[in-house]
């Protein structure tokens, strides 16, 4: 699948679900459930590994492949080389790869093949904590454009009403042409993701079974958001 098709505009300025398989649960229910994409979490299905790449056949959409680095909410603390392992196998199943900003050095096998592959690279940064000054996302989004990113992912704590502001600030003017997916996490997680949904975040994320991070819409909820959002005025 060309790499143009990971960020497609088929739903308009509201972007792509996706929906995050991190669990042999929801794995069971990716089978069953309609997305725009999914995203194979390989860091926290490492246990079932050996059994995933029969099940992934059965699923209905492009996959997005990632192995969460632990400081960025990566499962079992695995290591680089474990993790180029995992995404390697894995890469001729992916539409997409999803690697973190601060690991495309030690992850840069895996980036090469990617792109001789013409698989897409997403180049993520999860700040877990806080969300930083826009002056810092922007210097971030600068790195992965110049990285050959196809589309920056950036979520970021957003507990307080100053946090919103500063990611919202940066969506809006990020000062670099790449499309970017943004998304809140934590107690204004849920309305920062509806707000950037609407203002045009081109991947919004979506749990199948249990949320990953608070803040998270399952794909039931995102799916009823998505109605709202298309009949509201803009």
């Amino acid at each position: 699948m060309p790499r143009a098709s990971i960020y497609s505009t088929k739903h308009g300025a509201l972007g792509q679900t996706v929906a995050v398989i991190a669990s042999e649960a929801d794995l069971l229910g990716a089978k069953r459930a309609v997305a725009d994409l999914f995203e194979l979490r390989l860091d926290a299905l490492a246990p079932i590994v050996d059994r995933l790449e029969r099940e992934i056949r059965q699923l209905n959409a492009p996959l997005i492949v990632t192995a969460r680095h632990p400081r960025e909410g990566g499962a079992y603390a695995l290591r680089a080389a474990r993790r180029a392992e995992l995404l390697l196998r894995f890469l001729k199943h992916a539409s997409c790869i999803d690697l973190e900003l601060h690991a495309l050095r030690e992850l840069a096998a895996v980036h090469r093949r990617a792109r001789a592959r013409n698989v897409g690279l997403l180049v993520s940064v999860h700040e877990l904590q806080d969300t930083p000054p826009v002056a810092s996302l922007r210097r971030k989004a600068h790195r992965a454009a110049a990285a050959g990113a196809d589309i920056f992912k950036i979520a970021t704590r957003t507990d307080t009403s100053e946090q919103v502001d500063r990611l919202l600030g940066f969506f809006d003017a990020p000062d670099v042409d790449l499309p970017i997916s943004a998304m809140g996490v934590g107690k204004f997680g849920q309305v920062t993701r509806l707000e950037l949904a609407a203002r045009g975040s081109v991947l919004n994320y979506v749990h199948l079974v249990s949320t990953q991070v608070a803040g998270q819409f399952s794909l039931a909820e995102w799916k009823r958001a998505l109605r709202y959002l298309h009949r509201a005025p803009r």
